[in-house]
């Protein structure tokens, strides 16, 4: 009875913790078929957004990226640094993003300078 109670607890706690989201962005390898059949290939920043669990961020680049976040208040800024950008062969970054609910306001800097999206897809 006590391991079955036991066990109950630690099941709770684990579900709790993966149902509350933090700040927390990231490269990613692997890419979601579903996330796949959304990616537009002709734009150069996209979000495509999971509701409540996270937004995946796809940009398209001519070079190598250097990544980062700072978080100041409810702003989240994503910063992008391209590294020999003269590069002609466009690569594909696909990055994680998930926030809490104190943060409302995404911006985007690309080599210093502020950025539009140029789409924003819904699952």
């Amino acid at each position: 009875m006590k391991k079955a109670f036991v066990s109950v607890i630690f099941t709770l706690l684990i579900l709790s913790a993966c149902l509350s989201s933090t700040l927390s962005f990231s490269e990613i390898e692997f890419v979601p078929e579903n996330v796949e059949e959304l990616i537009n290939p002709d734009v150069t920043l996209q979000l495509i957004d999971e509701e409540a669990k996270g937004a995946y961020i796809i940009f398209h680049s001519n070079g190598d990226i250097e990544a980062d976040l700072d978080a100041q208040g409810n702003i989240v800024t994503l910063i992008f640094n391209e590294a020999d950008p003269q590069t002609k062969q466009i690569k594909r970054n696909v990055y994680y993003l998930t926030t809490d609910s104190s943060h409302d306001t995404i911006n985007i800097q690309v080599n210093g300078e502020k950025v539009a999206l140029d789409e924003v897809t819904g699952m």
